[in-house]
């Protein structure tokens, strides 16, 4: 049986009381909200029922949004993929955010980005990860100091990027060339097999000397080649009346 939706595992019990109250909808309850998405970011743990909650009593009272915190829960959804958080985060902003009617000629500073344009940031990051395009995703995420302080903080932000690339690489493959993975995680030489046999599990053809070669991955109920069986049932008696039906004559 999936685990519900609703469930977090490392949810504190003054949040769980919120969440199951009517003190959810209380815009008082904002702040505790606000400090708990620190705290995730923080910790490294995820509450994503708790973040939709916020996002909701930000639609309800506008005038207590925070930019930061907004952000933040973005950032958060995307450490999950390939889950869709990120996209039932978006549902929940506000249309001006989402398609701002105008652009500023001039590009704002770095750290002083409006939240619209954090926004169409980070949809630019999901959208690449969505596609599995993780090379692109890694050298989108270095091409502009913006999306550095979009991810400031969120601690090892890119560490659980590279184990959600991992896991999602784990579950279609059985053997990746080695410069390929590389690209797909950002990491090079020592630190690579590092974190393929320590932190995956996985192994190295050696047989290049460990400089070039594939990684093997191990054989999982995701990437294990099944065969397929497809048999109907029909009964003759089903089949005979649709024949019947074929020359009865209309009304």
């Amino acid at each position: 049986m999936g685990i519900a939706f609703d469930f977090a595992q490392d949810r504190p019990d003054h949040i769980n009381d919120i969440l199951n109250g009517l003190d959810r909808y209380n815009p008082e309850t904002t702040t505790v909200f606000q400090d708990y998405v620190t705290q995730q970011c923080e910790d490294r743990t995820y509450d994503c029922y708790a973040n939709l909650a916020l996002l909701k009593l930000y639609q309800f009272n506008p005038h207590l949004t925070r930019d930061e915190t907004t952000t933040n829960i973005l950032v958060k959804a995307l450490t999950v993929f390939p889950s869709p958080d990120f996209s039932l985060c978006l549902h929940l902003l506000p249309p001006h955010i989402l398609h701002p009617s105008s652009t500023s000629s001039s590009s704002p500073a770095a750290g002083d980005a409006p939240l619209s344009e954090a926004v169409q940031k980070l949809t630019t990051l999901n959208t690449l990860l969505s596609q599995a395009d993780y090379k692109g995703f890694w050298n989108t995420l270095d091409s502009d100091d913006l999306y550095a302080d979009l991810v400031a903080d969120v601690n090892g932000f890119e560490e659980l990027m590279r184990v959600r690339i991992a896991v999602t690489v784990g579950q279609s493959c059985r053997e990746v060339e080695r410069g390929v993975l590389e690209n797909w995680l950002q990491l090079h030489g020592q630190e690579f097999e590092r974190f393929i046999i320590e932190i995956c599990g996985w192994g190295l053809d050696d047989t290049t000397g460990g400089l070039g070669g594939a990684v093997l991955i191990p054989v999982n109920k995701e990437n294990e080649a099944k065969e397929t069986v497809v048999r109907e049932n029909v009964k003759f008696d089903q089949f005979s009346r649709i024949v019947k039906r074929a020359y009865e004559q209309p009304a």
